[in-house]
């Protein structure tokens, strides 16, 4: 396994579709085994294979941390020692979002998009079809959280950004931000790719 560089935003394959996946095969297997530890390095809890300059859909999600960051929280008690934390991580590929219900508005930040939070409304609920890691078709329905994330890098997947959702005036009070993020002026974490074309 490998940690991919993130690209960050002004790259162009950000704003890129990403082309359905035909077959399960080694340079796929490959590519979700090295966005899953990329993911994991840069403490994020969803990929698309975009932000690793892959114009494939596929999309790794993981929320173990948040999962237990939660139970951390009803669980003062509990003594850390005695913790075990199992990641599961949920492989997506050429995922469709079939149905959406409700909304809620919640925080969002983005990988490609690092010291950059905003408010983003989305549906609440979710039904989606994709392909597992077997390459075997599944259809999940979910809420919450989880829904969110997915719509999130489903987007990736389409070209569009989660700050693609923020007001015009909100998005002008980003610029300069986002200009720096453009640029590589950022505090990450985790190997990063600047303004590149694909």
């Amino acid at each position: 396994m490998a940690i991919l560089p993130i690209y960050l935003f002004g790259s162009s394959v950000l704003r890129k579709k990403a082309k359905p996946v035909d077959q399960l095969d080694n340079a796929l297997i490959k590519l979700v085994y090295d966005m899953t530890e990329t993911m994991h390095k840069a403490h994020g809890i969803g990929l698309a294979a975009n932000q690793v300059g892959e114009l494939r859909q596929v999309i790794v999600v993981d929320m173990t941390a948040v999962e237990e960051s939660e139970r951390e929280e009803g669980n003062d008690h509990e003594e850390s020692s005695v913790k075990v934390k199992e990641r599961k991580t949920l492989v997506l590929i050429n995922p469709e979002i079939l149905s959406k219900g409700g909304t809620f508005t919640m925080e969002e930040g983005c990988l490609s998009i690092p010291e950059v939070r905003a408010d983003v409304t989305r549906p609440e609920s979710i039904r989606l079809k994709f392909k597992d890691v077997n390459f075997n078709e599944v259809e999940l329905e979910t809420g919450g959280l989880l829904a969110r994330v997915l719509q999130h890098e489903v987007d990736h997947l389409k070209g569009i950004l989660f700050i693609d959702y923020l007001s015009k005036l909100k998005r002008a009070s980003l610029k300069s931000t986002l200009r720096a993020i453009e640029k590589g002026e950022v505090d990450a974490s985790y190997p990063i790719v600047v303004g590149a074309e694909a």
